[in-house]
């Protein structure tokens, strides 16, 4: 059995570290052969596969370089070919939001892409859905036993009935009562929740579940004129609600038949809409890291934003998030911005949130989890280098604050603020619009959404073949120089338009992987 060279990446020539992408690492003592970066070294310890290796002596205090940015400082003298991992590293301070470049990059033009099309479901408001879902909106984590128990239902003995309709789901969440519903912040998790409601997947239909007595009522999370109404012959009925306090349910058994009866009409009506072939301009595409690596920033990450500026070109809507893991690169973003008020716009979210960490007294140092170090990142700079290349090269040409959603004229590269956490994340870029979702991991994660398809891309083909029923895209072949990061992007830009005109569906959709939706509320409970 041949044994793999040693296999050295660095991102940048000036960098002074580079990350070993063997399986395994390289033991002590290998000696990194010519043509590799640090060619001719002897690591004099064994270096896990994601991790750095010093590629030159440094003196304590010296930087620490990758991606040509310095991710720390050394603690004590490192000698070249030493592993350098997070012990060894001072993090450097967080960026001032101030003194900024604004828009100043002027970021180059990218010419369009012509006749890119998908098969996909138009709206009356305009939007276009990748998927024909009905979902049933909960007002409170009250009724969610309930609505759980009436979907399952529904699924058993309706929806053999109507055969164009992909799915039904229940909005699961766990707001709607025991909060501070008028304080600061409170908000966000309702015009969060309202907006998933008008996700472009759920084609303009709306079932709502009350309990009754709930601070977050049915008429102030869906107030009129927030919705598209289909039924014209009420126009001011509001959207069609099921409260489960009403006094003409009689026993659990009514509750369901009433739910399960009312979700026929718009059953009904969903089933009758087809696929018709639309403009690529009408995707509106998320993209989030989970479970990251060393090899984030190197394959995965750089391949979706390759894909990102096809999408761009297009004339699509693509979203990048994680308020955290971008804050340390907020110089790149706001030389990026397209307008000085786009910048601006930039500023003012991630200092919003800056606050918002402050009053939890919680450190940007715990961003970074166990697996993210145990994958070869050392901190949250290091992380936040690799997280923004899967935002491409585009101008960022509008910025949402959590929970917003997307006007029809926002198109091109967009960042909507939302915190890190994975299901948050989705969560409030389904609430912008999000028809496609595309989550790149390096340690492997199981996440899914019910409401949207999520494209899973691996960074590394060892996670691609050990989760092979898992994994859509493996852009590890990059690491192993069987691919490029343009072929890799140009395979996922493919796949997202099979994945959107139901061509193709992705692993999560098959197994039916589906995170709960989770609310950022910043308002405190009561």
């Amino acid at each position: 059995m041949n044994t793999p060279s040693p296999l050295t990446l660095r991102m940048h020539p000036a960098d002074n570290v580079a990350i070993v992408a063997n399986d395994g690492g390289l033991a002590a003592g290998t000696r990194l052969p010519a043509g590799l970066p640090g060619a001719g070294l002897t690591l004099l310890d064994h270096v896990p596969q994601g991790h750095k290796v010093a590629l030159q002596d440094m003196a304590a205090g010296e930087a620490v370089r990758r991606y040509n940015v310095p991710i720390g400082y050394a603690l004590q003298p490192i000698r070249a070919g030493q592993w350098v991992h997070e012990r060894l590293l001072q993090m450097p301070l967080a960026r001032e939001l101030e003194g900024l470049p604004m828009a100043s990059l002027g970021a180059p033009e990218l010419p369009p892409l012509e006749a890119c099309t998908f098969e996909g479901y138009r709206n009356a408001d305009g939007s276009v859905g990748t998927r024909n879902l009905l979902a049933v909106t909960t007002t409170v984590q009250c009724v969610a036993g309930v609505v759980e128990l009436a979907v399952q239902r529904i699924k058993a003995e309706l929806l053999p009935l109507y055969p164009n309709v992909d799915d039904v789901i229940g909005l699961e969440h766990s707001y709607g009562c025991g909060v501070a519903i008028d304080a600061p912040g409170a908000e966000i998790p309702i015009r969060t929740l309202r907006h998933i409601s008008l996700n472009p997947n759920f084609g303009g239909e709306l079932l709502v579940v009350s309990l009754g007595c709930e601070k977050l009522q049915p008429q102030r999370l869906l107030p009129p004129g927030s919705f598209p109404i289909v039924d014209q012959r009420q126009p001011d009925a509001g959207p069609d609600t099921v409260c489960l306090q009403d006094a003409a349910h009689v026993g659990f058994m009514s509750m369901l038949d009433d739910i399960v009866q009312r979700a026929r009409p718009h059953l009904e009506r969903l089933n009758a809409r087809r696929r018709e072939t639309v403009p690529a301009s009408e995707l509106v595409v998320g993209v989030q890291c989970g479970g990251s690596d060393a090899f984030s920033g190197v394959t995965a990450n750089p391949a979706v934003g390759f894909a990102a500026d096809l999408l761009v070109r297009a004339g699509a809507t693509v979203m990048f998030s994680e308020n955290t893991e971008v804050r340390d690169a907020v110089e790149q973003l706001t030389a990026r911005a397209a307008t000085p008020e786009v910048a601006q716009a930039i500023v003012r979210e991630l200092g919003w949130y800056d606050q918002y960490l402050d009053r939890g007294r919680v450190d940007r140092a715990a961003n970074t989890t166990p697996g993210n170090k145990a994958g070869g990142l050392s901190n949250i700079v290091e992380k936040a280098m690799g997280s923004i290349v899967k935002s491409g090269s585009a101008a960022i040409s509008h910025v949402l604050a959590p929970g917003e959603k997307l006007r029809r004229e926002q198109k091109g590269l967009v960042f909507a603020a939302t915190p890190a956490s994975d299901f948050i994340c989705g969560t409030l870029q389904l609430a912008a619009g999000m028809n496609l979702h595309v989550f790149t991991t390096g340690r492997g994660t199981p996440y899914g959404l019910a409401a949207c398809p999520v494209v899973k891309v691996a960074t590394r083909s060892d996670l691609a073949r050990r989760w092979h029923d898992l994994m859509d895209i493996n852009a590890g072949r990059i690491a192993d120089g069987e691919a490029s990061i343009e072929s890799v992007g140009r395979e996922l830009f493919q796949f997202l338009l099979d994945v959107a005109s139901g061509r193709q569906k992705t692993w999560a959709e098959q197994w039916k992987l589906h995170n709960a939706l989770v609310l950022f509320n910043p308002a405190p409970v009561t």
